[in-house]
């Protein structure tokens, strides 16, 4: 009999709970995926599934062979879509997830480009401030700005580096003056994003000086862009990343506030599941993505 066929039976018996469902989800009758369970069970020598007329439960030799045959059939399926991508356009749906900032000024522009290029690729972008479990989710490739992942099974790779900035809007500093020394800050009105670290607190350096200034807010939400609408309309002066507010730098609808202190820099990250070989559509965008903010210098610019 067909191995991979006796390793698929063995696993969607595991994952579905009955031989009944796992023949239902396999296409196959009954008798026809008792015979492939008899089989692998004969090969080996050993029991994996232990059957009364109620239920069935599976041996420890069983659960353990079903852990290996998982990872044996995401090998295959991965080789077959590495080879069928060489010889084929690819294909299948990117699932992405960044913040809505990010999603907002540096995926939704590009997407259409990327589409037109492979347009058998369909594009799903989930836009949160809060991380989700990549793997649970079976998100293709995460944009994050933290520094590691807890799962040992998520690959990271740079992006860029970018600056934090504290920022206001021209009509704001007419009106309150231009901070000279963070301890000026006290006096201010300051916008805070709420999912930052240690919100709160300003920590700030220049040269060998280090303060840390505490932070009552006019305004916190967890959501940036309603904090940069905020900031262009005169609310107060926000603390973000660069790559946030570079463009409206660059408009003159904001304009930089004590940008000789330094607040902790941010690692913009790409996170995708560790596979040895990884679904074309995933390796194209990451490509695609990073060749983008090469050429566009971005993370020069986000340092300056």
């Amino acid at each position: 009999m067909d191995r991979f066929t006796e390793i698929e039976v063995l696993v969607q018996i595991v994952e579905q709970g009955s031989i009944s469902r796992a023949a239902e989800v396999l296409g196959q009758s009954v008798s026809a995926t008792s015979r492939y369970l008899a089989s692998l069970e004969e090969r080996l020598g050993v029991r994996l599934v232990n059957r009364t007329t109620r239920r069935i439960s599976f041996t420890e030799e069983g659960e353990l062979f079903c852990s290996y045959g998982k990872s044996i059939l995401a090998e295959l399926q991965d080789a077959e879509a590495l080879i069928g991508s060489v010889s084929h356009s690819p294909s299948g749906t990117l699932k992405l997830t960044a913040s809505t900032s990010f999603s907002l000024l540096h995926l939704m522009p590009l997407i259409p480009e990327f589409t037109r290029k492979y347009p058998r690729i369909q594009v799903d972008v989930t836009a949160s401030n809060r991380y989700h479990d990549i793997i649970e989710t079976g998100v293709d490739l995460a944009i994050r700005t933290r520094r590691v992942e807890e799962d040992s099974s998520i690959t990271m790779r740079k992006l860029a580096k970018t600056r934090r900035r504290l920022v206001a809007s021209p009509e704001y500093i007419g009106e309150m003056g231009m901070p000279r020394h963070p301890e000026d800050l006290e006096r201010h009105r300051l916008l805070i994003y709420m999912l930052a670290d240690d919100p709160m607190r300003l920590h700030m350096h220049k040269g060998k000086s280090r303060t840390t200034i505490n932070v009552t807010p006019v305004l916190a939400s967890n959501e940036g862009q309603l904090l940069m609408a905020a900031a262009r309309d005169g609310m107060g002066i926000i603390a973000q990343p660069s790559y946030i507010v570079q463009k409206d730098l660059e408009a003159g609808r904001l304009v930089r506030v004590l940008d000789d202190w330094d607040l902790p820099q941010l690692t913009i990250n790409m996170a995708f599941p560790a596979r040895r070989h990884m679904p074309a559509k995933t390796r194209l965008f990451i490509e695609f993505l990073s060749d983008h903010f090469k050429a566009n210098n971005y993370e020069d610019i986000w340092m300056s």
